[in-house]
C-alpha cells in the first residue's frame, strides 16, 4: 500500500506493518477474552456480577455474556465473520454501558467515574464498528 503525501515515511512502515491489522483486532477484543475467560473460571461469580446489575435471570446473562465475549472475540480475531462478532460485543457494551454506567442516577465522584466510563464504552463500540467497517472493505476489495 502506497503512503499518501502527509503520511512520514516511519509512520507509513508502521501502517504496512503485515501484522498490525491481526495485532489491532487483539487488542480491541483482549478485555473481552479475558472476561469471558474469568467468567468462565468463576461461574458463581459471573451469575453475581449479572445479579448485581439487576439482569434477570443471572444465569442466562451470564451464559450469554460469555459467550458472546469469546466466540464473538475470536470471530474478531480470526477475522471471519466480524460484522458478528463485533456486533455481538457491541450489544453486550451498549448493554453494560446502560446498566453498570448509569451516571444519570449518580452525583459527585461517582458521577464523574460513570460519565468517564460510559463514554469509554461508547468509543470501544466505535472500535468494534470501524473493525467490521476495514474488515468489510477489505473483503470486497
Amino acid at each position: 500500500m502506497a503512503a499518501m503525501s502527509d503520511t512520514p515515511r516511519p509512520i507509513a512502515g508502521v501502517l504496512d506493518w503485515p501484522w498490525l491489522w491481526p495485532a489491532a483486532r487483539l487488542a480491541l477484543v483482549s478485555a473481552y477474552l479475558i472476561g469471558g475467560v474469568q467468567k468462565l473460571a468463576d461461574f458463581p461469580g459471573a451469575i453475581a456480577e449479572q445479579a448485581h446489575f439487576g439482569l434477570q435471570p443471572a444465569a442466562l446473562w451470564a451464559v450469554a455474556a460469555i459467550a458472546v465475549e469469546l466466540i464473538g472475540s475470536l470471530l474478531v480475531v480470526f477475522n471471519r465473520l466480524v460484522w458478528l462478532g463485533a456486533g455481538g460485543l457491541g450489544v453486550l457494551t451498549f448493554v453494560a454501558m446502560l446498566t453498570a454506567n448509569d451516571f444519570w442516577h449518580m452525583q459527585g465522584h461517582d458521577r464523574f467515574m460513570a460519565l468517564n466510563a460510559f463514554f469509554e464504552h461508547l468509543g470501544l463500540i466505535a472500535g468494534l464498528v470501524l473493525v467490521s467497517v476495514m474488515s468489510w472493505r477489505a473483503r470486497r476489495a
